[in-house]
C-alpha cells in the first residue's frame, strides 16, 4: 500500500489492503505512540471507537478493540454512529483519543481507520507517520488490572442528537424535507434530529444492510433523492454520504445545490448574525469561482486551501475561522464540530430557510455557479508542470483572454502520472474548449 495513512487516515480493500491484523496493529501503535508524547500522562486512557454499518466493520472493530485494550486503553464502544458523532464524543467523553472504522462514501468492499486526537481532532501528519513507524515493534504487554476494559454506551446516539439539537439557530415547523441517509452511519440519528427540530422527514437509504453503504444513494448519488423530492412536494432534500460527514441538497424543483452553495447560504446566515469571524469563509482551490464572486460582492474574505478537508480545517484553527469546506459537501462548523458534519449542515442550512422564509433555490440564487470542467491528462510527468515554459504560457493566454470571468487551475495527482485541468468560463462550451486546448498542450510537452 506504499504510505499507510493517506489525507483521510488508512482506507482500501477491506480484508485485503485492511486487514484485522493491520488494524490491530495500528491501534497498538496508537496506543504507544499517543503514550509517548504524553497523552496519558497520570491517568488511564480511554478511547471512544465507532464505525460506519459496512459489514468488515464488524469484524475491523473488534480488532481496533482488541488492539486498544491489549495496550492499557479503555474503551468505550458507540457501535454505528457517524465520523462526526464519534469526534463530538470523543470531545465530550473527555476521551484521550477516538477511532473510526469507516471509508466514508466509498463503496462496500472498501473500509478505514481513522484515528482522533483529544478533543476530536484529527491526528497531525508528524503521529501518523510516528504510528507507522512503529508498526509491529515489541512491547511489554500489560497484564491483569492494567490492561483496557470495554464497554458498550448505548446513550452516545441520544447525547450527540441532543448537542445538535442545541446548536439550532431556528426550529424548522413547516419545513417537509427528504433524507438520504445514504444507508450509512446516519440512518438513525440524522432523521431524528431533523424530526425534533420539528421537520417533516421523508428517509431514505435509512436501511443499511451492511452491503448497501452508499449503493445508488447519498451525497455520491443524488437521482433518487431528486425524484423523492419532486414526487413528495418536499420543500429540500439533503443527501449525507456513508459516514455522514458530509451534505448535499436538492431544492424543491429537483435541482442540485453544492457544497459551494450551501457554503454561501450559511457564509451570509453568519455574517448576518454576526458569527462570522474575521468574515470570513475558507475553501479549497476548487471551490467555484461563482462563491469567489459572490463573496466578494457580499463583503465576505475567500481564504483558499489545497484539496482536502483536512487542510481547510488546519486554515480555519489557524486563523480562527468558523465556516469552510469543500464543493464535496464537506462544511465545517467550527463553533459546534471538529470535523466536517453532514446532519449538522442539513440542519443550518434548513434552518436558514426556516428563518428567512425563503425556498432553498432562492436561497442558493446568492451564487452563479459558472461551468466547471475538468480533464485528467494520464501518462505525463505530474512533476513538470510548474516549470514548463509553454505550459505556463499557455496558462497565460487562456487567463488573459477569460479575465475575470473564468479561472484556470493545474493539478498534479499525488500518487499518479496524471495531471488534471481544471477550467471554469461563463459558459459549458467555452470551458470544455479551453479545457481540451490546455490538455494538449499538457500531452505534447509533458508525456513519459
Amino acid at each position: 500500500m506504499g504510505r499507510i495513512f493517506g489525507t483521510d487516515g488508512v482506507r482500501g480493500l477491506a480484508n485485503r489492503d485492511l486487514t484485522a491484523e493491520l488494524a490491530l496493529d495500528l491501534s497498538v501503535a496508537a496506543a504507544h505512540v499517543l503514550g509517548d508524547v504524553g497523552a496519558f500522562e497520570n491517568h488511564r486512557p480511554v478511547a471512544v471507537v465507532g464505525r460506519d454499518p459496512r459489514a468488515s466493520g464488524e469484524f475491523l472493530t473488534a480488532a481496533v478493540v482488541a488492539g486498544l485494550a491489549s495496550a492499557g486503553v479503555d474503551v468505550v464502544d458507540v457501535g454505528v454512529l457517524p465520523t462526526p458523532a464519534v469526534a463530538f464524543l470523543t470531545a465530550d467523553l473527555g476521551a484521550d483519543l477516538g477511532a473510526v472504522i469507516s471509508a466514508s462514501h466509498n463503496p462496500m468492499p472498501d473500509n478505514g481507520l481513522k484515528f482522533l486526537a483529544r478533543g476530536g481532532h484529527k491526528l497531525a501528519d508528524e503521529l501518523e507517520d510516528a504510528i507507522e513507524g512503529r508498526l509491529r515493534e515489541g512491547w511489554a504487554r500489560p497484564t491483569g488490572a492494567a490492561v483496557g476494559r470495554v464497554r458498550q454506551d448505548a446513550t452516545a446516539g441520544e447525547r450527540y442528537v441532543e448537542h445538535l439539537l442545541r446548536t439550532l439557530p431556528h426550529r424548522l415547523d413547516g419545513i417537509t424535507v427528504v433524507l438520504d441517509a445514504a444507508n450509512g452511519a446516519g440512518h438513525l440519528v440524522a432523521p431524528d434530529v431533523l424530526r425534533r427540530a420539528g421537520a417533516e422527514v421523508v428517509a431514505i437509504g435509512d436501511r443499511p444492510d451492511g452491503l448497501n453503504i452508499n449503493d445508488g444513494y447519498g451525497s455520491t448519488h443524488l437521482d433518487k433523492l431528486r425524484a423523492a423530492v419532486v414526487a413528495h412536494g418536499a420543500h429540500a432534500g439533503v443527501a449525507l454520504d456513508g459516514d455522514a460527514d458530509r451534505c448535499l441538497a436538492v431544492d424543491a424543483g429537483g435541482e442540485v445545490v453544492d457544497g459551494d452553495q450551501i457554503l454561501a447560504i450559511l457564509a451570509l446566515a453568519m455574517l448576518e448574525a454576526g458569527h462570522l469571524p474575521h468574515d470570513t469563509a475558507v475553501v479549497t482551490v476548487m471551490s467555484n469561482l461563482g462563491f469567489r464572486l459572490a463573496m466578494a460582492r457580499e463583503g465576505v474574505t475567500v481564504v483558499e486551501t489545497a484539496v482536502g478537508d483536512r487542510y481547510v480545517l488546519e486554515a480555519m484553527r489557524a486563523g480562527g475561522y468558523a465556516l469552510g469546506g469543500e464543493q464535496s459537501g464537506h462544511v465545517i462548523l467550527t463553533e459546534h464540530a471538529t470535523t466536517g458534519d453532514g446532519t449538522l449542515t442539513a440542519l443550518h442550512l434548513l434552518a436558514r430557510c426556516a428563518a428567512t422564509g425563503k425556498p432553498l433555490d432562492e436561497l442558493a440564487a446568492v451564487m452563479d455557479r459558472l461551468p466547471q470542467v475538468l480533464v485528467n491528462v494520464a501518462g505525463v510527468d505530474r512533476s513538470a508542470v510548474d516549470s514548463c515554459a509553454p505550459l505556463q504560457a499557455a496558462v497565460r493566454e487562456v487567463e488573459a483572454e477569460l479575465g475575470a470571468t473564468g479561472r484556470v487551475l493545474l493539478r498534479p495527482s499525488g500518487t499518479e502520472p496524471v495531471v488534471r485541468v481544471m477550467v471554469e468560463a461563463p459558459d459549458k462550451a467555452r470551458a470544455d474548449a479551453v479545457a481540451a486546448r490546455l490538455a494538449e498542450v499538457v500531452k505534447a510537452h509533458l508525456s513519459l
